[in-house]
């Protein structure tokens, strides 16, 4: 049979991955997938750069639009990134008729929902396992493992750089800043951090899991997120004192009034297996009604890794290249109709709905009737408090910190509790909350 005939935008760090690991395994590959799978043609800017990666044999182009056009080729993988000129490559990809691999969490993120209606109207397939969690093969596990299943929550840590930095301040006891720049130095962080830092590039991830885990269509503006860059060395070291560790995770949660998407820091019980994922590797919890809780671990990052689930796609699109439309596997697990029943019905809850449990740090000052004022407000508000840990003032100082771990309270509960504490004279700096998760 014929191989398929695969066209390539960008071929930068997972692009040149993709080349490689498929030419190194093009035998197996091929036995999986009932047929070869061929790159044969490429479209880069500096072609000069991308003809010495791929050799002799394979066509390259600096006009991306060249490789959509060419009746030739069966399937276009988008690796260029970014929300702008991909997505429209991937629309004129889809329009021509075309199968489309990306690892673009960003664009589909903001724009899976045209994205995914304009391949179900030309019955093309759009496959991005490589665009959540790199070598992970969390997509597929919660489109098809898990199918049987009623999913509860989806709790993971999503970005690798962010968890690179929290666990160098643990293990360092060095402050954000100090970390980012080793980060940035050793590559683990961009020049530019802010989607890492800021949190956006884990919660494009987690609006997709929560779209498949749930039914619900993808709705990255209504995610709640927070990053890293307010933690504190001493926020990580009372946490450990306390038994937990502070992870950003993104959370996606169905309740009885609609579904939870948020990231933030979080406090997880170190005797987690996730509390003890370190460096910049990637790890998801999914807790479901049939086969409980599962974990999935590994780099969520890299050339290969990444390449990979690329190529994961790849295969699965061969397999079924010739199959029915309508007997595929939908792009978010439920069928289109379905999902749009759903969306009324499992509301994207806004973050003061949200119930969970807190860690509070208080800057206050060391003088009698301090703790009896903050843990009245707590109380008069209907705050249960799990714990108190109040630090002694060092020698001559007329100050110390003073630690609250609540139970589950909803958030504008919370929010209206802060603000009454931060109005004392004796809270003397910005409080610092931190949301806490049992993950059990």
């Amino acid at each position: 049979m014929k191989p398929i005939q695969v066209g390539l935008l960008g071929i930068g760090t997972v692009g040149s991955g993709t080349f490689n690991v498929l030419r190194r395994n093009q035998e197996e590959i091929r036995r999986r997938a009932g047929r070869g799978i061929e790159i044969t043609m490429v479209a880069d800017l500096d072609t000069a750069r991308a003809q010495a990666v791929v050799g002799e044999g394979v066509q390259v182009v600096g006009d991306a639009r060249a490789v959509i056009a060419n009746p030739g080729i069966d399937i276009v993988v988008e690796l260029i990134g970014g929300y702008g000129i991909a997505r429209q490559l991937v629309l004129e990809a889809i329009e021509a008729g075309k199968h489309v691999v990306t690892a673009n969490k960003a664009l589909l993120a903001v724009h899976g929902t045209e994205i995914f209606a304009a391949a179900h109207r030309k019955g093309v397939m759009v496959a991005f396992e490589a665009a959540v969690a790199g070598g992970i093969p969390i997509i597929k596990a919660l489109r098809e493992g898990l199918t049987a299943n009623s999913i509860q929550w989806v709790a993971g840590i999503i970005n690798g750089t962010t968890n690179f930095i929290l666990s160098e301040m643990r293990d360092k006891g060095l402050d954000f800043d100090v970390v980012l720049k080793e980060a940035q130095r050793l590559g683990y962080a961009e020049a530019d951090p802010t989607f890492d830092i800021e949190g956006v590039d884990a919660a494009h991830k987690v609006t997709l899991m929560s779209a498949i885990a749930f039914g619900i269509p993808v709705q990255f503006d209504k995610a709640h997120v927070e990053g890293i860059t307010k933690l504190a060395a001493q926020d990580i070291r009372y946490a450990e004192q306390l038994g937990y560790r502070i992870k950003l995770l993104g959370i996606t949660k169905r309740t009885a009034k609609g579904v939870e998407l948020r990231v933030h820091p979080s406090l997880v019980p170190a005797k987690r297996l996730i509390a003890n994922v370190e460096g910049a590797m990637n790890a998801v919890m999914v807790s479901a009604d049939a086969v409980g809780t599962t974990l999935y671990y590994g780099k969520g990052a890299g050339s290969e890794p990444t390449a990979s689930a690329v190529i994961a796609d790849l295969v699965d699109i061969t397999r079924l290249h010739t199959a029915d439309a309508a007997q595929r596997v939908p792009h978010l697990a439920f069928h289109p109709e379905a999902i749009l029943a759903n969306e009324g019905d499992l509301p994207v809850l806004p973050m003061g709905e949200v119930v969970t449990s807190y860690y509070l740090r208080l800057r206050v000052a060391d003088e009698a009737g301090v703790l009896a004022k903050v843990t009245g407000i707590v109380a008069a508000l209907g705050i249960s408090i799990d714990a108190v840990l109040q630090r002694e003032a060092s020698e001559g100082e007329n100050q110390t910190d003073l630690i609250i771990l609540t139970h589950d309270c909803v958030e504008s509960r919370m929010n209206d509790a802060i603000a009454q504490m931060q109005a004392l004279p004796t809270v003397l700096a910005p409080i610092t909350r931190i949301r806490k998760e049992e993950l059990n």
